[in-house]
């Protein structure tokens, strides 16, 4: 019983630790005013400025919680030293863990789950959209999970899978909230791969 009450305030601190840095990607984007402009969830999302703006919303908040993780991280070695051992141990942990993920992810080269490259790439097929080489005479271009299609002619536009955009998910708040502490944001499924050309179908 007595280990019980240190092991209940590390669990404690680890998950304030971690919930505590993603709380404008897990909050801020979830209000029912900053989804007027977007399908309900699960429909595709329509091409718009409001998407690309959403995008380069949750890029901030991405980076931004490194910031936040840090300021835990504060709060955790000031509780190691004058508070609650097992309860700044946890804050520790698991805000020097948030901080390791996101600097290995962005040494090794692996891209968060919103860039500015998405971004750039959802304007560049709004642009087309809009020029001589669209892909139909009225096209409807929308993000599905695992690329940008044209709803009118059924055309693959990008092969860019869509992460998570903070919309009010179907299955509930709490399940939505888990999913994304879950997958930090990044897509739950692959791109869609190329076509193979018919030999290689063969």
């Amino acid at each position: 019983m007595a280990v019980l009450a240190p092991l209940s305030l590390f669990l404690l601190g680890g998950t304030i630790g971690h919930i505590a840095p993603r709380l404008p990607t897990l909050i801020m984007t979830r209000a029912r005013g900053f989804n007027l402009h977007f399908e309900a969830h699960p429909l595709p999302v329509r091409l718009s400025p409001y998407l690309t703006q959403r995008v380069l919303h949750l890029r901030t908040f991405y980076w931004l919680s490194l910031s936040l993780a840090v300021m835990v991280m504060a709060f955790g070695a000031a509780s190691l030293r004058w508070g609650s051992g097992p309860f700044g141990f946890g804050l520790w942990v698991s805000s020097s863990w948030l901080i390791l993920s996101r600097l290995q992810g962005f040494l090794a080269g692996r891209p968060a789950p919103w860039t500015m490259a998405m971004a750039l790439e959802l304007q560049s097929v709004m642009d087309a959209g809009r020029s001589g080489h669209r892909c139909c005479p009225r096209p409807c271009q929308v993000w599905e999970v695992q690329c940008i299609r044209c709803s009118e002619c059924n055309a693959v536009l990008s092969r860019m899978a869509r992460p998570d955009l903070g919309r009010r998910r179907s299955d509930g708040r709490f399940i939505g909230l888990l999913r994304i502490l879950i997958s930090d944001g990044y897509p739950l499924a692959a791109p869609l791969p190329e076509e193979l050309p018919p030999q290689e179908q063969a």
